[in-house]
């Protein structure tokens, strides 16, 4: 807490206004869903907005405190304080509006450096709302856009976007730069640097963003707009998942809408869908489809599944836990040919099963068996020299 406000009063003094956004400090959230686990296993979600907002609530204080104990002015606030308007979808709300930006721009003006709790807001009904993990990323994207802010900084615990891992892959390199598209990929993909919602809205509004770490100053990563050298580069980066699980549907009657009423319940559910296969039985007049969802989501997409089932008379739904995805990103695959096959060629050859594939013009993405997803991830670092000496190559 004092290395960072340190570092914030050092950028004041350079003579910049400073707005700090906040996570909860250390294992806070983790630490506040157990709680919520102690007490019951189905916690509503309004009350563990209510719950998981105390987190950033108590770091923006002490950061204040921490700024002032080093003799410049500070002032915290919460997302209600500054009305960071969301819908109404508990533990997953997206910014609707910032409605107190002037408060931030008043404390400018009286010497301040300003501390905003992220991850959270404020409903229509004046509910506290939390914008679910990594939301912090996402107000302080949206605080820089609000603002007017020349840059935003995200400082982490790492120094910046790799091109894969470092703790699976131990030569993967770090990036100078990287695409808002391809970013927009990787976190999507599992990278945990950023969350996904974040880059969308810096691509939206044009926010520039260097991913630095908070303990060194190294240069960090920029996440920007495509520029052209970046297609000369084939893949950018290789990520892993392993946070998702696959439901399957055996015996769905071989006739129109019925894909649509098992994935139109679950989006009415606010349970997000990402790969989807769909293949028919030859001459049985039923098809199977599988997906996958987050783990987080699994029970509630179970239960809503086998509803739908009943209803369309399915034979049978069934669920795996230990799945993984495996992706490789990167602008230069719209101009290349090729990418898949390396890609397969490259796991079969070490004999790892591919169970389901997805596919961008800037991404390719395997689900794979979890106890592979490391080897997968080094053996794609290696096919597409990624890595300290080699570089990125077409």
């Amino acid at each position: 807490m004092l290395n960072v406000a340190g570092r914030v009063v050092e950028t004041k003094k350079k003579g910049n206004d400073v707005a700090v956004i906040v996570s909860a400090m250390g294992d806070t959230t983790d630490n506040l869903i157990d709680l919520a686990a102690q007490i019951t296993d189905n916690p509503s979600p309004r009350e563990m907005d209510m719950l998981l907002s105390t987190g950033e609530q108590m770091s923006v204080a002490l950061l204040a405190m921490a700024v002032q104990s080093l003799g410049s002015k500070a002032i915290s606030f919460t997302g209600s304080q500054l009305e960071i308007v969301t819908d109404d979808i508990h533990t997953k709300a997206k910014i609707r509006d910032i409605k107190q930006a002037g408060r931030v721009h008043g404390a400018f003006k009286d010497g301040n450096i300003v501390i905003i709790a992220g991850f959270q807001g404020v409903s229509s009904g004046d509910d506290i709302t939390t914008l679910g993990r990594g939301g912090s990323d996402l107000t302080a994207v949206a605080i820089a856009k609000v603002l007017g802010a020349d840059l935003c900084e995200i400082y982490t615990d790492v120094e910046g976007i790799f091109t894969a891992d470092p703790r699976i892959v131990s030569d993967a390199r770090k990036l100078a730069v990287i695409s808002y598209d391809e970013m927009l990929e990787m976190a999507s993909l599992g990278a945990q640097v950023m969350q996904a919602r974040s880059i969308e809205f810096a691509k939206k509004y044009d926010v520039n963003i260097v991913v630095r770490s908070s303990m060194s100053n190294a240069e960090g990563t920029l996440i920007t707009k495509e520029v052209k050298d970046m297609e000369d580069l084939l893949i950018t980066g290789v990520t892993n998942d392993t946070k998702e699980a696959k439901i399957s549907v055996n015996g769905v009657p071989d006739k129109p809408g019925m894909a649509a009423k098992i994935f139109n319940a679950l989006g009415n559910n606010n349970i997000g869908v990402d790969m989807i296969i769909q293949s028919a039985s030859q001459g049985s007049g039923d098809n199977s489809i599988s997906f996958t969802v987050q783990k987080t989501d699994l029970r509630k997409a179970l239960e809503i599944t086998e509803s739908i089932a009943k209803e369309i008379g399915v034979k049978g739904v069934s669920s795996v836990e230990g799945i993984a995805k495996v992706s490789v990103v990167g602008i230069g695959m719209k101009s290349h040919s090729g990418v898949a096959g390396r890609m397969f060629s490259a796991l079969a050859g070490e004999k790892i099963n591919i169970e389901m594939i997805s596919t961008s013009e800037i991404k390719i993405s395997c689900v794979i068996k979890l106890e592979d997803v490391q080897k997968a991830v080094r053996v794609l670092h290696k096919e597409f020299g990624l890595g300290q000496a080699g570089g990125r190559k077409k």
